[in-house]
């Protein structure tokens, strides 16, 4: 069988440009991610957190080759609050933020021919490997070879989360959405908003759920549903599709028969999390010993 390549509009995407001389000091004090590190044609996937550490917006930020901006992959339904936001931080830095008409085009499998890739900005989906590619301004003529729920179904295998069908403003942790274990934080860079509560949390404290995919018989039920262990709760539902789906998950609970709505569910988690949550366990602080 030849190999294929899907290909999807995504219809909820929104992109940003961020131009001007300090647009990229001016986003790098503001997300997770090291934005200076970026290079023309790479991308990187980024939150913007609260003081205290919790998910406001997700989305992915690329160089872009052609002209001195920087492109921002958002929700649509977030765009003009994400806008909006990133300009009450403008002081004096010389940025211009405005939303464009861009089309954001998702292709997994295959990588894209040259002939889709001609005038169009692609860069690989940083998160994994085996994420695919995304594309920006692709021509209209390009052929859309898969639906968005298609996608919807790829990256739910993966475990990769989309922010705003699988957090929740103002509560979800960074990590809680593994944005830690997918690239989405930089441990090295300076301060930006959350950042000590997020560095806190990640070496001094060992965290109890994640974003798990998991799967059932049957489709499953609405997000928010209560997942649970022998009748106690130890999470809820997020995004689905058919009958995988993402969940907040207790990490306590990952080996366990599982019960949502009535549906039998047990959690997939993909080698990546496993490994990481793996590597958090061996590396978690010690409790310190109590005097007698």
């Amino acid at each position: 069988m030849l190999p294929t390549t899907h290909m999807a509009h995504l219809a909820e995407r929104t992109v940003l440009k961020l131009s001007g001389p300090d647009r990229v000091k001016f986003l790098q004090g503001l997300v997770t991610a090291d934005i200076a590190a970026l290079t023309p044609g790479l991308a990187t996937w980024c939150a913007c957190l609260t003081p205290q550490g919790r998910w406001q917006a997700d989305f992915f930020v690329v160089s872009d080759p052609d002209d001195a901006c920087l492109l921002l992959d958002c929700a649509s339904t977030q765009a003009e609050a994400l806008r909006t936001q990133l300009l009450r931080f403008k002081l004096r830095a010389t940025v211009q933020l405005e939303s464009t008409g861009l089309r954001v085009l998702a292709a997994w499998g295959t990588r894209p021919d040259a002939t889709t890739l001609e005038n169009a900005i692609i860069f690989a989906d940083p998160r994994l490997e085996g994420a695919g590619w995304r594309l920006i301004d692709a021509p209209p003529t390009t052929p859309l070879t898969a639906t968005e729920q298609d996608y919807n179904l790829h990256r739910l295998v993966l475990g990769l989360p989309d922010g705003v069908q699988d957090c929740e403003v103002g509560r979800t942790l960074a990590a809680e959405a593994n944005m830690d274990l997918l690239g989405g934080i930089s441990w090295t860079k300076g301060c930006y908003m959350g950042q000590e509560i997020t560095a806190r949390m990640h070496y001094r404290t060992l965290l109890k759920r994640r974003l798990v995919p998991v799967a059932s018989t049957a489709p499953l039920p609405p997000p928010g549903t209560p997942i649970t262990l022998n009748g106690a709760e130890v999470g809820s539902l997020c995004s689905s599709q058919d009958h995988v789906g993402l969940a907040l998950l207790k990490l306590s609970a990952l080996e366990q028969p599982l019960q949502a709505g009535g549906h039998t569910l047990i959690a997939r988690p993909p080698v990546w999390l496993l490994a990481g949550v793996q590597a958090e366990q061996e590396n978690a602080p010690t409790p310190p010993t109590k005097k007698l």
